[in-house]
């Protein structure tokens, strides 16, 4: 029953955020562990169609060895051998290769709320932001175990029977001295810091200290028109008393998104950004206002329309102003 209970938990946050279709196909990504193993076992139980991948760094020796025959005797894992592609070693370039295996698939790992909290402490000391852990990374990876606790992994293998490994090597990582050493001493201070950490993880993420000072003095500046730089391709556009957001400049190269439109080009140089009051067509005289006008584009679209520009000069205007090698269509 405890194990019925774990498993609708975790269904839960999938649907609520959307991470894996309905009896979809998903490679879990496995150390052998006791979170990736519950994570691997719970979403079989869950009628998901899951398949077990393993890393094997290589970096222990024959424990390492083991893990990778744990998963394959236990998950039937796929095995990739890594050690080739190590330089330093570090957490970071170790991470950046476990997520660089089987990108064509949708891939899950078994992340944890004990995670998240460790995430923030790290992220809070290194940065003062109080970032977390995303339940979908930007390449598509999902993190179904969000809102489950370590030890709570621990007692649904011990309740289903399965065994799983322990890593030996995890007290000499950052989050290993966070985990035995920094939240021990946080709940002898209050014994509800865990959970208040991961409130914190879950708070909307703030604009960073640059963009909102820079925001700031685009509102304060009370006349005339005025642009700044985000950061990440955003830019902020005041006029009198309009203000909005557009993306900056961004490189056609191959296909490119933008809004519901998709953009090709067959020459280089270009690039897609948003409407500027006072743009001109390349060597002409009109405004792109005029062929908005023209095309009885409302103005509410005008701004969140891409044009595609070769520096300063714009070349074409999707669905309305064409240009040689440029292709543009727009979803229905």
């Amino acid at each position: 029953m405890a194990g019925d209970a774990l498993r609708a938990r975790i269904e839960a946050f999938i649907r609520r955020h959307d991470l894996i279709p309905p009896g979809g196909q998903v490679t879990s990504l496995v150390s052998g562990g006791a979170d990736s193993t519950c994570l691997w076992h719970a979403l079989s139980a869950l009628g998901y169609e899951v398949s077990a991948l393993h890393v094997d760094h290589g970096l222990r020796g024959a424990e390492s060895d083991e893990d990778a025959r744990f998963c394959r005797e236990l998950m039937g894992a796929e095995i990739e051998e890594a050690s080739n592609r190590l330089l330093r070693g570090t957490e970071e370039e170790l991470r950046e290769i476990r997520y660089s295996f089987a990108r064509d698939r949708l891939r899950a790992t078994g992340h944890t709320a004990s995670d998240q909290v460790e995430t923030v402490i790290y992220r809070l000391a290194s940065s003062g932001v109080a970032g977390g852990i995303k339940p979908k990374r930007e390449d598509g990876v999902v993190r179904p175990l969000l809102e489950v606790w370590r030890d709570e992994t621990e007692a649904y293998c011990r309740a289903e029977e399965l065994p799983y490994r322990t890593d030996m090597s995890n007290p000499d990582t950052k989050r290993g001295l966070i985990r035995d050493e920094i939240m021990p001493l946080l709940r002898r201070l209050h014994p509800a810091v865990d959970e208040n950490l991961l409130r914190l993880a879950e708070q909307p993420a703030k604009l960073p200290r640059r963009a909102e000072r820079a925001l700031l003095s685009l509102l304060a500046a009370r006349e005339g028109s005025h642009r700044i730089d985000l950061g990440s391709g955003l830019q902020a556009v005041r006029e009198y008393d309009r203000l909005w957001l557009e993306r900056g400049p961004v490189p056609i190269e191959g296909r490119v998104r933008w809004g519901p439109w998709t953009i090709e080009a067959d020459v280089t140089g270009l690039r897609v950004r948003g409407w500027r009051a006072g743009d001109r067509l390349a060597g002409r005289s009109k405004k792109v206002q005029d062929v908005f006008v023209d095309a009885k584009v409302p103005r509410s679209e005008r701004e969140a329309w891409p044009l595609v520009v070769r520096g300063d000069q714009v070349v074409a205007v999707p669905g309305i102003v064409e240009a040689p090698g440029v292709r543009a269509w727009r979803d229905e």
